[in-house]
């Protein structure tokens, strides 16, 4: 770096004389001369130019140390860009100075401060940049010779010049004296020209325009148009600082007004100037940016503010209004950090399992990377309570860099929550979104709306209406909340909401939504969510460590089947957390010095096991069959219990069943009819016997048509005196035709069938596609049959086919149908 030094005082300690040595006059005029280059920023050295300057640059002072070490000689050239800290030859000017070193002082930092004087001038032959410093190879670049000593031109280019140095001077008072004296009295072209260029406050090109022309005549003409020009624009900038001048003195006057006001308004008691707060008002809103709209509402309500007495009560609603509008982030927002690698990292350390859900949000951020400015992705997390829906919003938004706001809308049921209260009303404020905003202050968070599905609706207006513009990418614009009455874009706010159930939801608001579903956990990824984060965690919260309290694999697996039944976690965290105080409770009492809990002693500190695990029955039965059923906190084993007696023919269903669960219950028994004759059952059944269909765990209630196979199944059985496998699970809806039907959470009832030791599960053909989101772990240990009709699903489940019986026309009363094959065939005959 080299910058002119104006000081005059020396800074360094040490100062270093070096010996000048006298050059060869004739060598110099007439050879080449390889020298050491050094780059000057913002400065255009001169012959017979004293300069000091200051040197930091690395390159320039390893050229100083071989000035220093060789002959004292150095090529100084401006530089063109003055930001480039390490110009290249395209970078620097083709003419220079050679100058001589005079000294060198070696100030406190890195920086070296130099005084020179310049010889002769020079023009660039070759730049060499391969060493550790500049080199140039420089011949001398004299001035052409006049042919008279003074001619007329150059007489009268003199004039002209040193009448615009005097009229520069007269714009320019802080110019020395002696310096106008010297430039006046000075009566060589060559001379004065060099002397005005150096010694004026001009710009470099300005300098080097003049340092590189060699016709002395041609020097003072570019040198005359170059401070034309200057004199124009000072006598510009003259006039504008007169006006600004007038200016400041009528502020002056107005300040002095106010400062009277001031004065005033102390002595009458109030703590602010009431024209300081209408200012104070009216620079915040210049500074906000705002649209034109915006900006003249609030300015109106500022000079609203203005006519009102200061202690009145509508004067403090105004200023409610204008603060709570100046506090919003209008213009403030993060720039997005989306890194996939590091947000993979953080999604995986945050939570366990959850791979489609990680793997949507992963490329819900690539294409934000991708396309930052994309509007209306506005996802829903749905899923049971207790799975990490919260928790995934969070990571993302640590995951984006973005502000994070939770906003909780269960129990909300008044529109003004959501969009606001007018200001007309007492006690108005802004609504929930606007003050999520404010919150977060920046204009593009991530707020999360938590539990979107227990909105409710009275009299006062349905808030889920209210959502429709918040989440609408063609509305959320320009959002006015009926308290700010300003449109406020909300288009670049991450909108993530959770549910437990879509059913709640309004299909409108609903459609504006993207759905991510996360199932409950499984009986592994909660083993792996204890043994790999709660433990430590709940460890560290009451003062416990791997030394003093120890959780083994089989005691985790207790707490999970014994003592907990949830989709979630919450309540094993909470289990494991008892523990730890139970822990920390026989520690501090010194009963032990370490705790360690198995599957073993469990129970000493839990008591006694609150739910039974579902295991299979010892021996085959006849009617008990195991089907599968989805509960919001995971899968369970459903056995079907049906029992036949003599009787009239009257159907009993037991066990809290729901009104989808009695219809199955009805349609097994048609499709049962239908194929008494194939299966070996009396036509007539339904007149003599009466059907009693049982589901265990009477209290809780139950709903739904996949255990329409499994009650089918279970009635062939009691009819037919066939036991059922004990090994077979099975799920299913059944059809009046025998087909069977689809069915939803086959994951969880997979992860039920696994827990109880079932080793076939039977599904219905078009399930066979859900089978890939099933473990890994429960595919290796249960075999999964897809199958199309209800023959199928008796010839797995029971120990042997029935056998048919010979029947007479008068007792065929229908066709039954196994495929759907013979489907097509029986409706066309």
């Amino acid at each position: 770096m080299a910058t002119k030094n104006s000081s005059k005082t020396p800074l360094a300690t040490k100062v270093i004389d070096i010996k000048i040595k006298d050059a060869n006059s004739a060598d110099r005029e007439t050879n080449t001369v390889r020298l050491p280059a050094i780059g000057l920023r913002g400065l255009v050295m001169f012959p017979k130019m004293v300069l000091n300057f200051d040197v930091g640059r690395k390159k320039s002072l390893l050229a100083l140390n071989t000035v220093v070490k060789h002959d004292q000689k150095v090529f100084l050239v401006a530089q063109k860009d003055l930001v480039t800290d390490d110009p290249g030859p395209d970078l620097l000017y083709k003419v220079g100075v050679v100058a001589e070193v005079k000294q060198i002082l070696r100030t406190t930092g890195d920086t070296v401060r130099v005084l020179v004087e310049g010889l002769y001038r020079a023009k660039t032959v070759e730049f060499y940049n391969d060493g550790p410093y500049f080199e140039a190879l420089v011949e001398p670049h004299p001035l052409k010779k006049l042919k008279i000593e003074k001619t007329v031109l150059s007489s009268a280019l003199m004039r002209t010049v040193k009448s615009q140095v005097q009229d520069y001077s007269a714009l320019v008072p802080r110019m020395p004296r002696e310096l106008l004296i010297n430039i006046i009295s000075c009566e060589e072209p060559v001379e004065l020209a060099e002397m005005v260029a150096c010694n004026l406050n001009l710009s470099v090109e300005d300098k080097q325009q003049v340092l590189e022309q060699s016709n002395p005549t041609r020097r003072l003409e570019i040198l005359n148009d170059i401070l034309e020009n200057e004199i124009s624009i000072l006598s510009v900038e003259n006039e504008i600082f007169d006006r600004v001048k007038d200016q400041i003195d009528k502020n002056q006057r107005e300040y002095f007004l106010r400062e009277q006001m001031k004065i005033i308004s102390e002595e009458l008691g109030d703590s602010e100037s009431p024209m300081d707060e209408l200012e104070n008002y009216k620079k915040k809103i210049a500074k906000l940016n705002l649209s034109d709209e915006a900006a003249e509402k609030l300015l109106k309500e500022v000079d609203k503010l203005g006519k009102m007495p200061g202690s009145s009560q509508e004067a403090s609603v105004v200023r409610g209004y204008l603060d709570t509008c100046l506090e919003l982030p209008w213009n403030t927002s993060t720039v997005d950090k989306i890194d996939i690698a590091k947000s993979k990292k953080q999604l995986d350390k945050d939570h366990y399992g959850l791979k489609k859900v990680k793997e949507r949000i992963l490329e819900l951020l690539a294409v934000r990377k991708l396309a930052p400015d994309i509007k209306g992705q506005i996802i829903c997390l749905v899923g049971p309570p207790g799975v990490g829906k919260t928790s995934v919003a969070k990571s993302i938004a640590a995951a984006m860099g973005r502000k994070y706001t939770r906003l909780s809308l269960g129990g909300v049921r008044d529109e003004a929550d959501i969009r606001g209260h007018r200001k007309t009303y007492v006690g108005a404020m802004p609504g929930r979104i606007i003050n999520a905003v404010k919150l977060a202050g920046s204009k593009n968070p991530l707020i999360l709306l938590d539990e979107i599905d227990k909105m409710g609706n009275d009299f006062r207006g349905d808030p889920a209406s209210a959502m429709l513009e918040v989440l609408d990418p063609e509305q959320n614009v320009a959002f006015r909340d009926h308290y700010i009455e300003i449109p406020f874009d909300l288009s670049n706010v991450l909108f993530i909401a959770t549910a437990n159930n879509m059913d709640t939801i309004p299909a409108p608001l609903l459609d504006r939504m993207e759905i991510i579903h996360l199932s409950s956990y499984t009986r592994e990824e909660k083993f792996h969510i204890v043994h790999d984060f709660l433990i430590s965690k709940q460890s560290k919260r009451h003062g416990l460590n791997t030394r003093t309290f120890k959780l083994t694999a089989d005691a985790i697996y207790s707490i999970l089947d014994f003592y907990t039944r949830e989709a979630g976690v919450r309540e094993a965290e909470r289990t494991v957390a008892s523990l730890c105080r139970k822990a920390a409770k026989q520690i501090v009492a010194k009963e032990t010095k370490a705790v360690k809990i198995t599957a073993a002693n469990i129970g000493d500190y839990l008591g006694p096991k609150k739910y039974r695990p579902d295991f299979i029955e010892k021996d085959d039965c006849v009617g008990l069959v195991n089907g599968l059923a989805w509960t919001s906190v995971g899968g369970e084993m459903l056995q079907i219990e049906l029992a036949t007696m003599p009787g009239s023919g009257k159907i009993e269903l037991t066990g809290s069943l729901g009104d989808v669960m009695k219809e199955s219950a009805r349609i097994c028994v048609s499709l049962v009819r239908t194929l008494s004759a194939k299966y070996g059952i009396d036509s007539d059944f339904y007149k003599n016997r009466d059907i009693h269909i049982h589901a265990p765990e009477g209290a809780v209630p139950k709903d739904g048509p996949s255990a329409g196979v499994t009650m089918t199944t279970a009635l062939v059985s009691a009819l037919t005196g066939i036991a059922v496998d004990r090994t077979v699970a099975m799920t299913g809806e059944i059809s009046l035709r025998g087909r069977v039907l689809p069915i939803g959470g086959l994951k969880e009832k997979a992860m039920a069938a696994y827990r109880a030791g079932v080793s076939t599960v039977i599904i219905p053909k078009d399930n066979e596609p859900d089978l890939a989101e099933i473990d890994e772990e429960v595919l290796s240990a249960i075999k999964f049959i897809p199958v199309d009709n209800i023959d199928e699903v008796l010839k797995i489940a029971l120990k042997e086919y029935p056998q048919p019986k010979s029947v007479t026309i008068n007792e065929m009363t229908a066709i039954p149908v196994m495929d759907r094959s013979e489907t097509s065939t029986s409706l066309t005959q």
